[in-house]
């Protein structure tokens, strides 16, 4: 029985495992690397040839736990993709608009590069393109959460609440191999709990190996006060000076938690009224899958819906789905709100946003939402006064602002929470994955020393023999 640890090593994008049971191979997400230095392994071919594994389990549809599915499949992988059903719906929606994001991109580059003179230095081609989401998308096969999935021969597979995103998971594998029975628990993005729209985290008493991760390992989600009152703040001091609040956004769950508060602030007066533009076709469609899957809601938006209140619809809220209706966003002269994917600024609609308001002192750039190291994202939350957008610098004059309690992620409090559970019956070993490696280092001395658990830090591909 082996685990290979193929992606969110040391770093938090790029989640990928592979786990090997009686002599069938079974991968465990198949995330894009969206940091800068790691960038170069969505180029290379999996570690562990896709036609040799057999299925893949998948715990969210954030493009860094999914964005590699289409590559993987145009590689050679033909077997199972089990997911929630709101993840099934939401793949779609989030794969396509990957690949049209990589061959617009691609396009892009190749003009930028011929006018420049230049060669880049990765092909001048997508990743992939909408025939491999195509050729993925038959692959998917819908599971119910607690309802266990026979996999292989070998391994049977239970998904759990994550209380990340919509329909986001847990994996509890039970592998048997010579024998023996394993209980081994994919932690996939641990969310806080008491979020609004869905359920909280799983927790679990016992398991021999625990795969969890560690992206807020080392630090405390700063408590700026409760996000309504954080939200209305910036977007009345923006609105004073006349300027545009411009948030790169998360299409999945951050947009919709976004709308959930704004139309709550509209609603109640705390805001005015103003332009709202939900800038992202694939946020818009991820909005629909939500009215669809209330069964994932948790017991306050369920109790919303039953009061009549639409809490994703609001005055003044306007969602663009051509690129007509987004490049229209920048004649409106009154002041507004710019709600845009990437969330990290990596690419897609939000770095013309950029653009066109970072050198405005008038406007703010809010971030609700982790920014990875490397990620433009990160250099204009750190403060860097030139940011490369598109191919050239441009000065960073608009507000920076952060708003803490939005983030999907458990922070360590919350990490420590969630492992603690295990506290009666400790596992034989946790390894800590998904986050930066300085945080996931800091958790793994904590969980060592207040637990007693055997914890490592895998290094990207580590093969580990379980058992």
């Amino acid at each position: 029985m082996k685990l290979h640890f193929l992606g969110a090593n040391r770093q938090v994008t790029g989640s990928r495992y592979c786990l090997e049971v009686a002599g069938q191979r079974t991968m465990i997400d198949c995330g894009m690397f969206q940091e800068r230095p790691f960038q170069d392994r969505n180029w290379e071919s999996c570690p562990v040839p896709a036609n040799q594994c057999g299925s893949l389990l998948l715990t969210h549809v954030h493009i860094d736990h999914s964005g590699l599915i289409p590559r993987f499949v145009g590689e050679g992988f033909l077997g199972p993709i089990y997911s929630t059903g709101a993840s099934v719906d939401l793949a779609e929606t989030m794969l396509r608009d990957a690949a049209k994001i990589q061959v617009e991109d691609a396009a892009y580059k190749k003009r930028r590069h011929q006018r420049e003179g230049r060669r880049g230095k990765h092909p001048e081609v997508p990743l992939y393109t909408e025939v491999e989401v195509e050729q993925a998308l038959p692959l998917f096969q819908r599971v119910e959460y607690g309802k266990p999935v026979q996999v292989t021969p070998a391994v049977t597979a239970t998904f759990h609440d994550a209380g990340h995103i919509l329909g986001s998971a847990m994996i509890e594998v039970q592998a048997t191999e010579n024998g023996r029975t394993r209980r081994i628990i994919f932690s996939g993005d641990i969310g806080q709990w008491n979020k609004p729209l869905v359920r909280d985290p799983t927790t679990f008493d016992s398991a021999d190996y625990v795969i969890m991760e560690s992206t807020y390992g080392d630090r405390e989600h700063e408590d700026g006060g409760d996000i309504a009152t954080q939200l209305a703040t910036v977007i009345n001091d923006t609105n004073r000076r006349g300027g545009n609040v411009v948030i790169p956004t998360f299409a999945v769950e951050r947009a919709q938690e976004l709308m959930y508060f704004i139309g709550g602030l509209v609603r109640a007066g705390r805001i005015p009224e103003m332009p709202v533009f939900l800038d992202s076709p694939m946020a818009i469609d991820v909005t629909d899958i939500f009215r669809r899957h209330t069964e994932c809601f948790d017991e306050e938006a369920r109790r919303l819906l039953a009061e009549g209140t639409a809490p994703l619809r609001f005055a003044g809220l306007t969602m663009t789905h051509t690129t007509e209706e987004s490049k229209a966003i920048n004649e409106v002269r009154a002041p507004g709100i710019i709600m845009a994917t990437s969330g990290m600024c990596t690419a897609g609609r939000i770095k013309h946003h950029l653009r066109q308001n970072i050198t405005r002192p008038e406007c703010t750039i809010l971030f609700v939402g982790y920014q990875a190291n490397g990620t433009l994202g990160r250099q204009i939350l750190e403060g860097h006064p030139h940011v490369r957008i598109h191919g050239k610098d441009h000065p960073v004059r608009a507000k920076v602002a952060q708003i803490f309690g939005f983030s999907g992620h458990a922070d360590r409090s919350g990490l420590l929470r969630w492992i603690g559970s295990f506290a009666k019956n400790p596992p034989r070993h946790v390894f800590l994955t998904h986050g930066e490696e300085s945080a996931a280092i800091s958790l793994a001395g904590r969980i060592g020393s207040q637990f007693r658990f055997s914890v490592t830090v895998p290094e990207y591909q580590t093969e580990v023999e379980l058992d």
